[in-house]
């Protein structure tokens, strides 16, 4: 796997608690297959989310691996306190580098032509290997395509069947950039959709299986379910193979209610 790659189904670290847990559950995805593995400073399970890839059975190389960073830790939105933040990720991770550094929010201490162009020096620098961010709207990414120079490689966006997010992956593909969909089961509310349910049972499959791959058949998407279970691990990996029919399709593409699970107002460090 070369850092151009991104695999299309990761490994989502979020949790409230009981950080240490992402030892055991990100060792267990490499081991079952996984190659993305998405965390986040303010998750602090950095860590943790680190030690599990030391411990799975794959090399370091092979693992694309995200995190996102919000530099509050320090005083600040200069350069200087951007890199300080992001040395406490890498230190964090127990890695050299990472393949995808988001800016968490366009919010707090983000200041577009600092924050962008620091992480730009460090591309150039090879700490970072890819440039996204998270939780921007066509505004902020208008603006952060502007200041930047060097590609745009991702936006996480909440994403799933009751938040489509059409406009957003209409911008992913025009220019050329992934949209990650984050909570891309809605935490467990596709389950009570019947149109999925009933999808579900045609493949054999269960409803968050055919929410990811749902998603999978869009362009430029990708996603990073979040479970703590080995086989919701295993089975979200295995919606790759799920082919859904353009009908299947079109009828879980009507269902979309503007639904969001997370506020877009919300910064966890506001």
């Amino acid at each position: 796997m070369t850092s151009d790659q991104l695999p299309r189904v990761g490994l989502g670290t979020y949790s409230d608690d009981d950080r240490d847990q992402w030892t055991d559950h990100v060792r267990t995805a490499l081991d079952a297959g996984y190659r993305h593995v998405d965390t986040a400073q303010v998750y602090e399970n950095e860590e943790y989310v680190g030690d599990g890839i030391r411990r799975a059975d794959v090399d370091r190389e092979d693992v694309f691996l995200a995190t996102k960073t919000v530099h509050v830790d320090v005083p600040g939105p200069g350069s200087e306190a951007i890199r300080e933040a992001v040395e406490g990720c890498l230190d964090r991770l127990g890695t050299g580098y990472v393949d995808l550094l988001y800016v968490h929010w366009p919010a707090g201490c983000y200041e577009p032509e600092t924050t962008l162009g620091t992480f730009e020096e460090l591309r150039e620098e090879e700490v970072v290997r890819h440039i996204g961010v998270s939780n921007f709207e066509p505004e902020t990414l208008d603006t952060a395509l502007d200041v930047l120079d060097a590609p745009l490689f991702a936006n996480q966006v909440e994403c799933h069947p009751l938040l489509q997010q059409e406009e957003l992956r209409a911008y992913a593909v025009e220019h050329d950039h992934w949209l990650v969909a984050y909570c891309p089961i809605a935490r467990g509310e596709v389950f009570d959709v019947p149109a999925i349910r009933e999808v579900a049972d045609a493949h054999d499959a269960t409803a968050a299986q055919v929410a990811l791959a749902w998603l999978l058949s869009k362009e430029n998407v990708a996603v990073v379910p979040r479970s703590t279970s080995e086989d919701h691990i295993r089975q979200n990996l295995a919606a790759r193979e799920i082919e859904l029919d353009r009908t299947e399709i079109e009828r879980i593409d009507a269902i979309d209610r503007e639904h969001r699970i997370i506020d877009r107002e919300y910064a966890p460090w506001n």
